[in-house]
């Protein structure tokens, strides 16, 4: 069994779905619209419990998931969302002990999650142009407690990155196609590369700046989230989606010999055709 322990992340959650991310301390308190809630009350506790405000107000107690820290941090700029973030993960192949190196910090929401992914033995480099975006980004990562795991650099990447061996690398930036010679020499070999663009004006740059790139394996995504109304009664979609948020380049780190980009999307294709066939 879980417990909750001093130190520990909180997210509380009101019966009107307010939501309150703490972290938990000793002869501390939490002051909402319900009522306040005494730190001390929640260490000890089992997770997922229901605890009283001193006005008699309920609230659940619960573990913050990565989406959780991610929607609570406080921001200045539009942050990539969480839907995108786990298919970033995935596709970037992040998991304990890698390296990897991010450009763009932003409000740190990508920086927080890459740092939950590398956790205590792993490493994530990440370089800003901006030094308030930074300290911002700084702020957030101390606030859940993965500052440590992190290393902010304030410089700017069309210089080139100081790392030259990194196992994933992350463009989040305006212009992305100006940055991958940059980011190939930061990259080992077959290391993964990601970025994250608005329009498909970008994404037409990007692709015709990856010709003659040492990168392979090139592919374009674009996610969309439907939520459903959770009443059994009328399942039915809700009014809202979150639907086109940015369109998601990857690719692969290889040598500088590589086949032919129309060959390449030829192969692709006939593979495609050939599993519809089948």
């Amino acid at each position: 069994m879980t417990i909750a322990q001093d130190g520990d992340l909180a997210l509380f959650i009101s019966r009107d779905y307010k939501t309150f991310l703490v972290q938990l301390r000793e002869g501390q308190k939490l002051h909402t619209h319900r009522g306040i809630i005494e730190h001390d009350d929640c260490i000890g506790q089992t997770w997922g419990q229901d605890l009283k405000s001193h006005l008699g107000q309920r609230f659940l107690m619960l573990e913050p998931s990565t989406a959780d820290l991610v929607r609570q941090i406080k921001r200045t700029t539009q942050i990539i969302f969480p839907k995108d973030i786990g298919y970033i993960l995935m596709k970037l192949s992040i998991m304990p002990g890698a390296t990897v190196v991010e450009a763009g910090t932003g409000s740190g929401g990508l920086t927080l999650a890459i740092a939950r992914a590398v956790g205590t033995s792993g490493r994530v480099i990440s370089y800003e142009m901006r030094e308030e975006m930074q300290n911002l980004a700084r702020k957030n990562l101390e606030r859940v407690g993965l500052a440590e795991r992190v290393e902010l650099k304030l410089k700017d990447v069309s210089e080139g990155f100081d790392e030259t061996d990194a196992d994933a690398l992350f463009l989040d930036m305006a212009e992305p196609s100006l940055f991958l010679v940059q980011a190939a020499a930061a990259l080992r070999g077959g290391g993964f590369f990601g970025t994250i663009v608005p329009t498909a004006n970008q994404i037409i740059r990007l692709l015709e700046a990856l010709r003659g790139q040492p990168f392979g394996l090139v592919e374009v995504d674009e996610l969309m989230l439907r939520e459903y109304k959770v009443v059994s009664e009328r399942l039915r979609p809700l009014d809202r989606m979150v639907a086109h948020t940015g369109y998601l380049l990857f690719a692969r780190r290889i040598a500088t010999s590589k086949p032919d980009q129309e060959q390449t999307e030829t192969r692709i294709d006939d593979q495609e055709l050939n599993a519809s066939e089948e």
